[in-house]
């Protein structure tokens, strides 16, 4: 009978009360897999300023903002014929 009241319990991603928030920087590694890219090819972009990073002073560790992702993203956009 608890395995009946399991199935018929709506989650809570159906009842709207997960997170709604998205993650707004990313690891290094997180940003490739955005983009669909390798981390080395990450880092070529980001040595030659076409994508900027977060770095918190005295951290060692960069980050990338999703919205400077997305508007690499819109900014390399052409239709393929």
């Amino acid at each position: 009978m608890a395995i009946k009241m399991l199935a018929n319990t709506p989650s809570k991603k159906a009842q709207g009360t997960g997170n709604p928030l998205r993650k707004r920087l990313y690891t290094l590694k997180e940003g490739a897999e955005y983009l669909g890219r390798s981390e080395w090819g990450m880092r070529e972009l980001i040595w030659a300023g076409v994508i900027p990073v977060v770095k918190p002073r005295t951290a060692r560790k960069i980050f990338l903002d999703v919205q400077d992702l997305d508007r690499f993203v819109e900014a390399n956009k052409s239709i393929y014929r």
